[in-house]
């Protein structure tokens, strides 16, 4: 109701207020609705029954030829000017409407139906003290709702209470951000205290003032008033709408934003229509080729003023004019008419064939079984039909990390325990196994506890566990034992582990399949099971992770009473606290470590110390001192920590694989050699983005510098902007070169665009979402462009998803190049919708992105076949079915032209007029769609063996303006030879019986069969790729132009209708003589050899890429798949350490008494909301890329289990 009368309010001329500040007040709706908040139902539909047409007429109008059609139409109305039928312009512009209105109905009625879906769901509203159902469209602010386990979040909710310890609830965030892990929520505690009582819940009268719709899906500010008392309000304390309760069985929450105004829909951002540069440039030669037309126009109107008062009068005395028109009128009604006329420069065909060819494009991308991914069986999907040429010229990409480029799936691959390392298989001689699916997998059947799940392959570190070396035991029980995970059994036996990270989670399951099963805990203990024995060790301390410490311990009593502190955490840290007796192991230990960092695996060090009883007491009571202390307790806790964790004994190292989606490194390698820019922008912290770029190779060792941006201030941002600028080239202007310049339609947009730099050598750039948010500045975007665009490898991390749309415009706005965004979650969507083209990554959850993306797949790696196959090719193809359309409407235009000056410049047609009406829809209409829809220059295969094929669709060389011009000429030139040559040749020619066939009928036949041949013989020398439709195609539209032609011209047809069909017998009488055929074989060899002859001479002098691969391809077999070889191993001193993934203050939590509750079989869900991680070195993939791909193989493609994830 209130967003009717606000929209009614705008229409009346009343300015609506923004809203600065939200209050509300809990079971009062008559309160909150004074002050007009949209209640919770969406609309993502644009038409309803009564504005579809005229809407729909008049977006398609908007449409500059589709307006001009319609001038047209009613110009042909008009007797004294129209020279032709208005059913020549009325048809096909009826139909082209009709089927662009069919289609976007089509879509809209699916949004229609995906909006009521989700408005009719039904969720408990508290009203008048009771629990009734609603619908989700009519929950309003203000409104308390009941949520139970499994259900979608209704809306923005202020979290009041719920049935967990704490008040805590547990959600999944998939469709805001695509993680799976649960995160946790928690109530205020004066809200807790409600519980379920419906009684306390319908007296509760809190007021809420809170921060004004917005789409911070990360930050929250209000207050909340109750009973005098202010609490303050964050994020914790709020369910977003598009999250799911897990693990919970009940809780209440307090509308806050509904419908178009909670986070997820504000997120959706505004649906831009987009258009490719194609479309832009069309625009403008259509704006151009009107100008032409009328400058046409305006020279044959001054020839018929010239002819008129020169040669007309003679013709007056047996063709009087008509009454009321003299000299003047009539040149004035030439005009029109030759507009009429000369209007095929303009066809409407062309509309309609370019959305066939695009929607037969999609339908490719659509049906390709290289890019269906059985595992979730998710084939490709074109969503939008419009953007395939656009795919070819791609030369930004802007990429989302987590379920875009990685899986979210941790594995446990390699340790080293006391210096020897464990993970790697070896053959007789000594050589590195590869390790595939069908390698031998250690047997963990013998233990009850371990998870099914777990593959190792190593069979020596289980017999080494289970021989009772006490090294070994010691490193996994530490694993058992140092951590914060929370366990959950539901059933006995059946184990389940919450944990703050995935990559802690996959330590903790190695250590429980190695034979260390971290089984239950309390706030004093935890309990394990060592080799099949329970055995419970009290907890004394944990000693917390945080980012300077970078380390996490324990200390705890085992069972004979012994104490030890148990440390984890990034190897520097660790190794700068070993006892000096642990340096021999250590060099042993940090050269491993290197052999993991150069497999990009995340690294982490393993140490502990047995302590004193004595010392351990004096110690207790200072911790409990430091904790109590009002003034300096972090730092008098940090002292003790550090008095502590040191003089420590070396265990080993872990390495953990935050796995990739398959093919990732060899997809960006591909991409780049395509010379596409990949950016990353992630939510992640700094290390995990940094090694997300070692892992795809991205970032590489013998990158001469990477670049790090990590100021806090404007100053000091710019300064690092400028160091870095001025290391890759010295000699950069202070200034950047921006080139300015106009287009668009009526050349009144106007554009600047940074030009490109120099550099030598590769470098990279890193740099944080504090960092980005100054250099996002006015004052200081372009020279975060310039020297980002001097780098090889962008990734820009801890940003919001406004961030990532502004840097999409960025690059948009000064690179005029064609950007693309690709991601997964509801916090990419913005960057989705900003770039040009739009790519979700679908799978089981977090669709989000992929309901605002244009195109959909399942693994990052079809984004190659997408761009270096489809995208190519469909702007390959769309190039030359413009300058092939052009040409021949050119020259079938051109020889009105020529004709004008041989008939008095009547506006007399040349070509018989239903030759006229079929020439574009009926003659040359299919063979141009066969080669526009199934034309290749080179296959797939050699599309992947040669990336390089896809640097002239970013620079435009396929068409341009300059194109178009030299399309002009061409058709200038075969319009002369298809006029003047059968003019010159059928002037004063008789027949073999010595009649006059000098007739206009004849010369019209001759002059339309000449065009027709050419122009088809110009399309077989356009098509690279033959296909059975294409020949049909062609030798049909021939055959169908002769029988229609005889059918036209015959007796029987001017007997019916003698108006309409007029030349009667002039096929046969024509086409019978040995010099009408001989005319067409001169006219078609005159037109064409120039052509062959010019492309010879260009292939032998200047050949193009496409040139050379395709001469390659003639002499040469298909590529053949390439072998697939262990990846040589590389060593890195870089480091990757898992605790930089934590967050600090769940030692306290998983400590606190108040904390566990319930039974110990109780499910105990995630507590934590921190999921990034480091990325790893992709293993030895063992999957094919389509390029590899035998084309007899019919086997599924190989691959992880997809989970949609994202940052």
């Amino acid at each position: 109701m209130g967003s009717a009368g606000s929209y009614f309010g705008q229409l009346c001329g009343q300015q609506q207020k923004k809203e600065e500040e939200r209050r509300l007040r809990a079971n009062d709706r008559s309160f909150n609705l004074s002050f007009h908040y949209v209640n919770n139902a969406i609309k993502t539909s644009k038409y309803n029954v009564f504005t579809f047409l005229p809407l729909n007429l008049f977006e398609q109008f908007r449409r500059l030829a589709n307006a001009y059609f319609l001038f047209l139409m009613v110009l042909q109305l008009i007797p004294q000017v129209s020279s032709l039928s208005w059913f020549t312009t009325a048809v096909p512009l009826i139909l082209v409407l009709s089927i662009t209105a069919v289609k976007d109905a089509s879509d809209d009625i699916n949004r229609h139906k995906s909006d009521k879906m989700v408005n009719n769901r039904t969720v408990n509203v508290l009203i008048n003290g009771e629990l009734k159902e609603e619908k989700w469209m009519n929950v309003q602010v203000g409104d308390i709702i009941k949520l139970e386990n499994n259900q979608f979040v209704t809306a923005d909710l202020l979290l009041l209470s719920s049935s967990e310890p704490l008040n805590l609830v547990y959600v999944e965030t998939a469709e805001l951000d695509g993680e799976t892990n649960l995160k946790v929520k928690q109530a205020l505690t004066v809200t807790g205290e409600l519980g379920d009582s419906i009684d306390a819940l319908a007296r509760f009268d809190g007021e809420v003032q809170c921060e004004p719709p917005n789409n911070r899906l990360d930050k929250f500010r209000g207050n909340l008033t109750v009973n005098g008392q202010t609490y303050g309000l964050d994020n914790d304390k709020v369910l977003l709408r598009g999250c799911t309760l897990r693990n919970t069985e009940w809780c209440f929450g307090l509308v806050i934003f509904g419908g178009p105004d909670t986070k997820l829909m504000q997120n959706s951002g505004k649906t831009t229509f987009k258009r490719t540069s194609i479309d832009h440039l069309m625009n403008v030669l259509v704006l151009c080729i009107f100008g032409f037309l009328a400058t046409m126009c305006s020279i044959l109107t001054v020839g018929n003023a010239i002819w008129e008062a020169r040669e007309g009068s003679v013709f007056t005395v047996f063709l009087p004019r008509e009454q009321g028109i003299d000299a003047p009128l009539s040149s004035f009604l030439t005009f029109w008419s030759y507009v009429i006329v000369l209007n095929t420069v303009v066809p409407i065909s062309l509309y309609v064939s370019v959305e066939i060819i695009r929607l037969g494009n999609s339908f490719f991308i659509d049906w390709d079984r290289k890019m269906y991914y059985p595992k979730s069986d998710t084939p490709a999907q074109a969503r939008t039909t419009t953007l395939n040429e656009e795919l070819g010229q791609i030369k930004y990409i802007f990429s989302d990390k987590t379920g875009t480029l990685t899986q979210n799936i941790m594995t446990f691959n390699k340790c080293s325990i006391n210096g020897k390392a464990y993970g790697e298989l070896f053959d007789f001689a000594g050589q590195r196994v590869e390790i595939t699916e069908k390698t031998e997998k250690v047997d963990f059947s013998g233990n009850p506890l371990a998870d099914p799940k777990f593959v190792f392959h190593d069979h020596s570190l289980a017999e080494t566990v289970k021989g009772g070396n006490p090294e070994a035991q010691a490193f996994f029980r530490l694993l058992a034992l140092c951590h914060t995970v929370m366990p959950e059994e539901k059933t006995e036996g059946e184990l389940h582990y919450q944990a703050q990270s995935p990559d802690e989670g996959a330590l903790v399951t190695a250590a429980r399949n190695f034979g260390f099963v971290f089984r239950s805990r309390t706030p004093e203990t935890i309990t394990t099971w060592e080799m099949g024995k329970k055995v419970t060790y009290e907890l004394l301390a944990v000693l917390d992770f945080n980012n300077v410490r970078k380390r996490m311990s324990v200390i705890v009593r085992g069972p004979e009473g012994k104490l030890t502190l148990y440390c984890k955490g990034a190897d520097t840290i660790i190794f700068e606290r070993l006892h000096p007796s642990c340096n021999k192991l250590k060099e042993i230990t940090t050269g491993h470590l290197n052999e993991y960092a150069g497999d990009g695996l995340r690294t982490l060090a393993l140490a502990y110390k047995d302590l004193d009883e004595g010392y351990m007491d004096g110690w207790r009571q200072r911790h409990h001192e430091a904790t109590i202390a009002m003034e300096g307790r972090e730092e008098k806790l940090d002292e003790l920590y550090e008095e502590i964790e040191k003089d420590l004994l070396l265990l080993g190292a872990t390495a953990v694989e935050d796995k990739l989606q398959d093919g990732v490194p060899q997809t960006i390698e591909q991409l780049a050699k395509a010379d596409i820019k990949i950016w990353v922008l992630t939510g992640d912290k700094q290390e995990t983005a940094e090694n997300i770029g070692y892992s795809c190779n991205m970032l590489r060792e013998e990158m001469k510098e990477i670049f790090i941006v990590a100021a806090n201030t404007t100053e000091e941002v710019k300064e690092e902007l400028i160091k870095a600028r001025r290391t890759m080239c010295p000699g950069s202007a202070d200034e950047p070169s921006v080139e300015k310049s106009r287009s668009g339609l009526f050349w009144m947009e106007r554009t600047e665009t940074v030009q490109d730099e120099k550099v030598d050598g590769e470098y990279a750039l890193i740099i944080n979402g504090h960092s980005l948010a100054f250099a996002l500045e006015k004052n200081l975007q372009l020279e975060l462009l310039r020297t980002a665009c001097m780098c090889q490898t962008v990734i820009c991390c801890r940003v919001t998803p406004l961030q990532k749309a502004q840097v999409v415009q960025l690059v948009k706005k000064y690179k005029q190049a064609v950007t693309l965004a690709i991601g997964d979650g509801a916090n990419d969507v913005s960057m989705i919708k900003a770039a040009h083209i739009g790519v979700g990554i679908s799978g089981q959850e977090g669709m989000q992105a992929v309901l605002s993306s244009d195109f959909s797949f399942a693994q990052f790696r079809y984004l190659q076949r997408l761009l270096l196959v489809h995208g190519r090719w469909s702007y390959l193809r769309m190039c030359k079915f413009l300058r092939y359309f052009f040409y021949k409407n050119f020259t079938f235009t051109f020889v009105h032209f020529w004709y004008a000056f041989f008939c008095g410049f009547s506006a007399q047609t040349v070509y018989d007029e239903w030759f006229i009406t079929c020439y574009n829809l009926v003659y040359t209409a299919l063979p141009v769609l066969g080669m526009s829809i199934f034309d290749q220059d080179v296959n797939d295969r050699w599309s992947f063996q040669y990336p390089q094929l896809y640097t002239p669709g970013q620079l435009n060389q396929y068409f341009s303006k300059k194109i178009f011009v030299r399309t002009m000429m061409h058709s200038c030139y075969s319009s002369l030879i298809l006029f003047f040559i059968p003019w010159a040749a059928i002037y004063d020619t008789v027949r073999d019986d010595g009649k006059d066939i000098a007739d206009y009928q004849s010369f019209a036949l001759l002059a339309q069969t000449c065009l027709l041949v050419v122009v088809n013989i110009q399309l077989c020398l356009d098509t690279h790729y033959w296909t059975a439709v294409n020949q049909f195609f062609v030798w049909g539209s021939l055959a169908a132009y002769f029988a229609v032609t005889f059918t036209m011209y015959s007796n029987g047809m001017f007997f019916i209708f003698t108006s309409i069909f007029p030349f009667i017998g002039t096929a046969r009488n024509s086409l019978n003589q040995p010099n009408v055929w001989l005319t067409i074989f001169l006219t078609s060899l005159l037109c064409l050899l120039p052509v062959v002859a010019f492309r010879f001479i260009r292939i032998q002098i200047r050949p193009t890429i496409n040139d050379k691969v395709r001469h390659k391809m003639r002499k040469e077999a298909l590529p053949a798949p390439a072998l697939r070889r262990p990846p040589v191993r590389r060593i890195s001193t870089r480091r990757s350490g898992y605790a930089f993934s934590h967050t600090q203050g769940y030692g306290d939590l998983v400590t606190s008494r108040k904390f566990l509750l319930k039974i110990p079989l109780r499910t105990r869900p995630a507590l934590f909301t921190q999921t990034d991680s480091p990325l790893a070195q992709n293993q030895p993939q063992h999957y094919r890329t389509i390029m590899e791909e035998r084309e007899e193989s019919q086997g599924p493609t190989q691959g992880p289990t997809q989970e949609v994830l994202s940052e």
